[in-house]
């Protein structure tokens, strides 16, 4: 697969790295695929695309395979990275770049449109990913999985999969903004939510909170799914506003559900095996201090999204408002249009004129 270059640009130039990122994405990837051919290179491409650190577990069903994370996860997320940056690449040159030219957006405009295009298929593909996951490993079913058994160190093939490409996704959203010439001012806003959703993520990764996580990440990614679809309906049609009222509900339950699964996973299902000292050898940070200091973050977090929702509610009303104040004045300012009294004819140079356009001829007067 070749992408399409607009323009050529000199080797080891800042134009060519930015236009030709895929591209080298995509030898490098290749190359990696290429070395699962060979058996003196096999054990390393290995590394590269499957998980590592695998266990198997005897059981009732026979031998089960779990995961667990370590170091060498960092070059697996390196290879997906690679391949999130090409599926980019993909879904912004074959379909964002093709609508944007039949809308004809301002700059801006067009910007927006492109990060929230990107981002309703990877929140749509997680959503349905999530659901699969969850619902296959019984964490909708049984709400009590959540907490029970914790730490949960040893993770199942699709869990720990999942998490890898979910880091290597808002990873790769760092060069991006690179790559796609954000502008200095936009930097700052998707820096946030980058970082916020990378911290999350590891955090829920790292300290074996692996399905607390799942659950949490799959109603954000309901909620951000609806936002950015209605974000690109607003792009086509400015008056078309329903769906925000829609995400509007979706964002506030949102919200209150992750509250509640995180003080009763957190607060009260893990208080039942607390331990009191930090093992780390074993994954086990049960402690009424990690407790307390993850609610915290997670109540923080949560209200400062409120806040930027109710923020974000505020400017819409009052842009509304100020949309309607200006339709009733330019219907109250119209012109008032005076009707002037003519004598019969028509004036021209200020001589009335007959119908016939001969000019009237004027009344002698008697002699007396």
């Amino acid at each position: 697969m070749a992408f399409r270059r607009r323009k050529t640009y000199p080797i080891f130039s800042q134009e060519f790295v930015i236009h030709n990122h895929a591209d080298i994405c995509l030898f490098l990837a290749i190359v990696v695929l290429i070395g699962l051919m060979f058996e003196v290179t096999a054990k390393t491409a290995f590394i590269f695309i499957l998980p590592q650190y695998n266990s198997s577990i005897q059981s009732l069903d026979g031998e089960i395979v779990y995961y667990h994370y370590g170091v060498k996860d960092l070059v697996t997320i390196l290879f997906y990275i690679c391949i999130t940056l090409i599926i980019h690449a993909v879904v912004q040159e074959y379909f964002l770049d093709k609508i944007n030219r039949r809308l004809h957006l301002s700059k801006v405009k067009q910007s927006r449109f492109n990060e929230s295009g990107q981002l309703a298929v990877f929140h749509l593909v997680s959503t349905v990913w999530c659901l699969y996951v969850a619902g296959t490993e019984g964490y909708l079913s049984n709400p009590k999985t959540l907490w029970e058994s914790y730490p949960h160190v040893y993770l199942p093939f699709q869990v720990k999969f999942f998490y890898l490409c979910q880091l290597a996704y808002w990873l790769h959203a760092l060069p991006e903004l690179y790559f796609q010439k954000v502008k200095k001012e936009e930097i700052p806003r998707q820096l946030q939510y980058i970082v916020l959703y990378i911290l999350h993520i590891a955090g829920a990764y790292l300290l074996n909170l692996t399905r607390l996580g799942l659950i949490l990440l799959l109603l954000q990614s309901v909620a951000e799914f609806l936002f950015h679809i209605a974000r690109l309906f607003y792009f086509t049609d400015e008056n078309n506003q329903k769906l925000f009222n829609a995400w509007a509900v979706v964002f506030v339950v949102t919200r209150l559900f992750t509250l509640t699964l995180s003080v009763l996973t957190i607060g009260f299902g893990l208080a039942r095996a607390e331990v009191h000292t930090f093992n780390p050898d074993k994954g086990n940070f049960n402690t009424l201090l990690f407790r307390m200091f993850v609610l915290l973050l997670m109540c923080i977090s949560q209200t400062w999204m409120m806040w930027r929702f109710i923020h974000f509610q505020l400017r819409r009303w009052r842009e509304e408002q100020a949309t309607k104040k200006r339709a009733a004045v330019a219907v109250t300012a119209k012109p008032q249009t005076k009707v002037l009294k003519r004598e019969s004819g028509f004036h021209e140079n200020g001589v009335v004129k007959a119908e016939n356009g001969s000019t009237p001829r004027p009344k002698k007067l008697k002699s007396p």
